[in-house]
């Protein structure tokens, strides 16, 4: 029987290897188009509303545009924070990258408490008329948005707790959650510049 022998000085073939995304970021993003899609109809609402205003928001409707711009950023903020963790994932430092997990559950936590400050304490109530009907459906909506995304940071801390090198899927998980966050971020820059700047 015959055999084949390797010739000398010919390499032998290499074998290609395809770097594509983790299937769990894919998924993230498909679902996020359609949460784009959601937010989207809300905002289609919005702006119906707002034409058939003559005044926005209607007279006696009383909002603090500074403490809420001041939370916007520190929302804003919570972004950067959070794309920081992953890059310090990537270069395996996972201690860090736990540590500005919580950084960004902390401000995200100060961001959802002012926001139920302002629940409890805005003039305009859901019933009162069109834009309190939208302005609490739209924050309450991304509220939980917001909520959720702390929840997915506790599970991806924890998920690191009490180990030493990560698994191959821990990285992905950062990555998900950090596009997931930056979208809520975006989100409320726009309901913000809608609900409190737009006159």
């Amino acid at each position: 029987m015959a055999q084949a022998l390797p010739i000398e000085g010919v390499s032998k073939p290499t074998r290609i290897v395809h770097d594509r995304p983790p299937m769990l970021a894919i998924g993230v993003m498909i679902w996020l188009g359609s949460e784009v899609m959601f937010f989207s109809g809300l905002f289609a609402a919005l702006f119906t509303i707002r034409a058939h205003l003559g005044v926005w928001p209607p007279a006696g409707t009383k909002l603090d545009v500074l403490q809420a711009g001041i939370f916007t950023l520190i929302l804003v903020s919570s972004s950067f924070t959070m794309q920081y963790a992953v890059w310090q994932q990537e270069h395996d430092r996972r201690a860090s990258a736990k540590r500005w997990v919580w950084a960004t559950f902390v401000l995200g936590g100060l961001f959802l408490g002012n926001q139920m400050y302002e629940w409890t304490h805005v003039t305009t109530r859901w019933n009162t008329n069109s834009y309190g009907s939208v302005f609490f459906i739209t924050t309450g909506l991304h509220g939980l948005h917001v909520f959720l995304g702390l929840v997915a940071m506790t599970f991806l801390a924890v998920r690191m707790k009490g180990r030493e090198h990560g698994d191959s899927g821990e990285l992905s998980n950062f990555q998900a959650v950090s596009y997931y966050w930056h979208f809520v971020d975006i989100v409320w820059i726009g309901l913000y510049s809608c609900l409190f700047l737009l006159k």
